[in-house]
């Protein structure tokens, strides 16, 4: 489809959900399709949990490239699953913050 947005995954740490917001309110103001992580709340099972570890790896599919949201540097374990997982798919990777 020409001149298709460009589409962009969110990926990083839900402690980070007000900076994945304010990164999702820039990317969308710059013409961007963002597509970002289920806010999932706190009170989940770990079959949720995998169930939207599955969605979040389709949503990655679907995207451009991914925007890892990492204040401070931080990545954790299901950033870095997720990150290599774009990598496996040859989807650009950008960071926040250095890496």
């Amino acid at each position: 489809m020409p001149n298709r947005p460009e589409i962009v995954c969110i990926c990083g740490s839900t402690r980070f959900v007000e900076e994945i917001r304010s990164a999702n309110r820039e990317l969308s103001h710059a013409g961007v399709i963002v597509v970002a992580p289920s806010e999932a709340g706190r009170m989940i099972t770990n079959d949720q949990k995998a169930a939207l570890d599955v969605l979040h790896r389709h949503k990655i599919d679907l995207a451009d490239r991914i925007l890892v949201v990492n204040p401070g540097g931080y990545i954790g374990d299901a950033t870095s699953r997720e990150i290599a997982y774009a990598q496996t798919t040859g989807k650009p990777i950008s960071f926040t913050d250095p890496v």
